[in-house]
């Protein structure tokens, strides 16, 4: 089934994590992907590092993904260093592997590059790309609903995702968004400019100051009134900051579900306790899970 037959049933329910590095063992993801799927996630998307890095370790977590029958894999994919050739032979890989869901992105610039250095510069070409060549795909694409830090303004920004519905994408996927207000305005803004895509919104938990605050800062986020009082009240203490840190989590989905989504994606950093704290504190999943 795909992710978006699913969104037209219910509100899909999906986690991202992150490989290891190389020199690092696999089995301690494989072992927070088995406590992840106890939540019964839609989909489990992989990310690797700027330009490619740690991409044959995607490949391997993609197909344990699919090999364990438990859900559906979503690989990330970017325009750094890529030629059309390169990208042919990476997406033949992943549908040999019955790996068929993709994250099209352009992608961050490594440190000291400030372009692709590939065949696209945009995440839309590579979007047609994989439309024309590769229709068996179904292509999520990045929303900003804060807009990219990179874009002029949120109208350009929301130009872009336009063009990137009309060059075949199937779902938005979206950063990391603590003001929900602006949430808001930004999923009317959108549906205003003909974007008609479902919307799967990305939950970042707040678990830790330092890395809260770089997370935000590094993506052009805000951090809003209710979050930034959290951080001065209880920064210094790293307990009582989790633990008041997951309850705004919990609100934060609260007001993400009632926005309207149509997906909730959980940003888990790998950290299957955490997150699975937070989601039995949500209800979101416990009761399905517990088959109540």
């Amino acid at each position: 089934m795909k992710v978006t037959e699913i969104m037209r049933r219910k509100m899909c329910f999906s986690f991202e994590v992150f490989p290891p590095k190389a020199e690092q063992p696999l089995e301690p993801l494989l072992q927070t992907l088995e406590h992840l799927y106890r939540y019964e996630p839609d989909f489990v998307s992989c990310t690797y590092g700027a330009g490619g890095t740690n991409a044959g370790r995607n490949v391997a977590f993609c197909q344990a993904i699919k090999e364990s029958g438990r859900t559906i894999p979503v690989t990330h994919y970017t325009c750094i260093g890529n030629s059309r050739e390169q990208i042919k032979a990476d997406l033949q890989r992943y549908l040999s592997l019955s790996v068929d869901h993709i994250l099209a992105l352009r992608g961050d610039f490594p440190k000291g590059w400030t372009e692709t250095m590939g065949d696209f510069d945009y995440a839309n070409e590579l979007v047609e790309f994989i439309k024309e060549n590769f229709p068996q795909f179904t292509i999520a694409v990045a929303g900003y609903p804060e807009k990219h830090f990179q874009a002029p303004s949120l109208e350009a920004d929301i130009a872009h995702l336009r063009v990137k519905q009309d060059a075949g994408a199937d779902f938005i996927m979206t950063q990391l968004c603590y003001d929900l207000d602006q949430f808001r305005r930004w999923m009317e803004k959108i549906r205003q400019a003909g974007i008609h895509l479902p919307i799967d919104a990305g939950v970042m938990p707040v678990l830790t100051k330092e890395p809260t605050i770089r997370m935000a800062v590094s993506n052009g986020s805000a951090v809003p009134r209710e979050l930034a009082e959290l951080i001065a009240r209880y920064g210094e203490n790293p307990e009582d900051f989790k633990k008041a840190g997951k309850e705004y989590t919990v609100r934060l989905i609260y007001e993400f579900v009632n926005a309207g989504i149509d997906g909730l994606h959980i940003y888990t950093l790998n950290r299957w306790q955490d997150v699975s704290e937070i989601l039995e504190a949500s209800g979101i999943r416990g009761k399905i899970r517990s088959g109540e």
